[in-house]
């Protein structure tokens, strides 16, 4: 109920107080500039309808909420407070940045003689505009920003604060390096276009001046907002955590996928260049430099942040933990590598096919596009999945622990099985159609090339079968190499269970019998004693023993150096806590005559973290999708 509450509140104080805000400066605007308030009474009347609505709400639910947390040490290091407070920031300032922006760039393409309407943001505002917008926004920041101070102050527990600070630190950082990418991929742009003689006047010269203006406030906030970043791995918390990782993750990934795919942009233009097309040379150039200019940023970004995800590896002190975030990166990459392989093989049989039936292709430019797209995609694909799944190959195929952990991981076993399901599926579309196209035309239907179609057909269908051959033979390696490492580990392992009512023996022996059947098992009765040449590596006890131990068992079981595992017995007036905050919440609900049934070991406040991560993962997303749609746009003229 108090987490319902606290969203209900910070929900509506959030959005009063953007309503306040833009309000504010909507009513300031009006007044500056005499024209809106004689031709459109409209705006006023907006203007103040949003400050006469939003006031008070604010104040009402912002109050609240304040009076709340100085009262309750649970609402001031809440995850929603936490999420509120960095939110109202990133609310604040982001437009601050944006309106700082706009107000520069027309100022660069003022002084180089050019409109302002071409301005990147903001071409249709004027100086007063901005630095209303800065100064009130900048006012509200300020307020939540010594709120947020005296919070850190004040706190008892950090943690919730210290999971969305981190989080407001990475949206920072991908907000200053997405314009700085952005800039600097319009300068170089701008720097082929230049090449080629091509710019006329005025126009395009723009292009440079939203570039410097881009980098200029995009590059600081990048670099402070790393920096900071970087200086927080003193902290274990910071080098521990998975929201760094995953953006480390994201942005090397998405650095390799743009600059491969710019890349493959690259090598079809030069191929098509060398197979005759008819392009002038200044053309060829021009087309050239929108995949170098998308490119060499991403290309920078891979660089960099990749040796920064190797780095982030080597935290990890848990060597099989280590080599499976490792291993995450290379399946990844390894897939996309065989899915463009398997695209490039699969177009030049095509067009050696059509080549050898005398088809013609009736486009202008006839087999050289398909030959040089295929080649393109061949020259990237196969080396990026030969880079990477040989060495996953390899890792595989190696005896001991090594070896055993790459075999037993859920990630190749995903890898494998997508392939195998990839693989089975187009096989199964490929024979379908080749069967569709024999049957269609021993009835006499309309084939059009009935050779040609066969053939294509048919090659698709052999080379599914191959990428499915291929992987299986992997898969049942992994099985027969895996079954035989398990079955000699489980049979060296003894297992010793503490029986007390002669039902907790037979249960945890049926239970292993389906489990783990390897498993050497032994149970002892505790009314017996410890029989002498009693040994084992891991013992069961069942929950009342371990809280109420016979005299008979007592010493050897405190003497036992290896692992212990309690299972709940249900014994009446025992309940086995997860953590402290479960006792506390068990202790309260006893209190209000409640059942007791402890769950899971997180914690509410952990699951509003997790919340948070996910939406963070989910602007991430958008912003590495915005970044992709970018560069294809800019690669393909669409």
């Amino acid at each position: 109920m108090k987490t319902i509450r606290r969203l209900y509140f910070y929900a509506v104080a959030f959005i009063s107080i953007e309503v306040v805000l833009w309000g504010v400066i909507g009513l300031l605007r009006s007044i500056f500039d005499a024209s809106q308030v004689v031709d459109s009474a409209s705006t006023l009347a907006q203007a103040l309808s949003l400050i006469l609505v939003g006031v008070p709400i604010f104040l009402f639910h912002w109050l609240w909420a304040q009076r709340a947390s100085a009262k309750d040490d649970e609402e001031r290091s809440s995850t929603v407070r936490a999420v509120f407070l960095y939110g109202i920031l990133l609310g604040t300032l982001i437009p601050v940045v944006q309106n700082t922006l706009a107000l520069i760039d027309r100022t660069f393409l003022s002084a180089a003689n050019l409109y302002t309407y071409r301005a990147i943001v903001g071409g249709s505002q004027t100086w007063v505009d901005n630095l209303i917008a800065i100064v009130i926004n900048l006012l509200i920041a300020a307020y939540f920003w010594n709120i947020l101070k005296g919070e850190w102050r004040a706190l008892a527990e950090t943690e919730n604060f210290a999971e969305i600070r981190r989080l407001y630190r990475f949206v920072w950082m991908l907000y200053g390096l997405l314009m700085t990418v952005y800039g600097a991929q319009q300068a170089l742009s701008f720097a082929f276009t230049l090449s080629t003689g091509d710019v006329l006047g005025a126009i395009g010269r723009e292009t440079i001046v939203n570039a410097i203006a881009l980098l200029v406030i995009g590059a600081p906030i990048w670099f402070f907002s790393w920096r900071i970043l970087q200086d927080g791995l003193a902290d274990s918390a910071e080098r521990e955590s998975y929201l760094r990782l995953g953006i480390l993750y994201l942005l090397s990934l998405g650095g390799v996928i743009i600059v491969l795919t710019a890349g493959g942009n690259l090598i079809y233009m030069i191929l098509m260049q060398v197979f005759g097309e008819d392009r002038t040379w200044a053309e060829f150039v021009q087309d050239i430099g929108g995949p170098i200019s998308i490119g060499v940023p991403f290309g920078v970004i891979w660089a960099y942040y990749g040796k920064w995800l190797s780095q982030q590896f080597t935290f990890d002190e848990n060597a099989p933990r280590r080599a499976g975030k490792q291993r995450l990166y290379f399946y990844i990459l390894s897939l996309l590598g065989l899915a463009g392989t398997f695209t490039a093989v699969a177009t030049l049989v095509s067009v050696v096919i059509d080549l050898a039936a005398g088809s013609a292709y009736l486009g202008s430019g006839g087999f050289r596009s398909p030959v040089s797209g295929a080649l393109a995609a061949l020259a990237v694909g196969l080396p990026l999945w030969l880079m990477t799944w040989r060495p996953m190959q390899a890792q595989a195929l190696e005896e001991g622990t090594i070896g055993d952990h790459a075999r037993r991981s859920v990630i190749r076993k995903f890898y494998l099985y997508l392939v195998l399901f990839a693989s089975v599926i187009g096989g199964m579309v490929s024979a379908g159609g080749l069967i569709f196209t024999l049957i269609n035309a021993a009835l006499g239907g309309e084939t059009g090339d009935f050779t040609d179609a066969i053939l294509d057909t048919l090659q698709i269908l052999i080379l599914f079968v191959l990428l499915l051959l291929y992987h299986l033979s992997a898969l049942r390696k992994d099985s027969t190499a895996r079954a035989d490492v398990l079955a000699e580990k489980q049979a060296q392992f003894r297992v010793l269970i503490f029986d007390h009512d002669g039902k907790f023996g037979e249960s945890m022996k049926a239970a292993f019998a389906r489990r783990a059947p390897k498993v050497q098992l032994r149970v002892v009765n505790v009314e017996d004693g410890i029989p002498a040449d009693a040994q084992a590596d891991a013992i069961v006890l069942p929950g009342s023993l371990a809280v109420n131990t016979p005299e008979k068992v007592r010493a050897w079981i405190h003497s036992f150096r290896g692992n212990r595992l309690v299972v709940n017995d249900e014994a009446a007036g025992v309940f086995w806590m997860n953590d402290f905050g479960q006792a506390a919440d068990s202790a309260k609900a006893m209190a209000e005559g409640q059942d007791i049934r402890p769950q899971s070991s997180r914690r509410m406040t952990s699951v509003w973290t997790y919340v948070a991560y996910a939406f963070a993962v989910l602007f991430a997303c958008q912003l590495l999708f915005m970044l992709i749609m970018f560069g294809v746009s800019l690669v393909t003229g669409f």
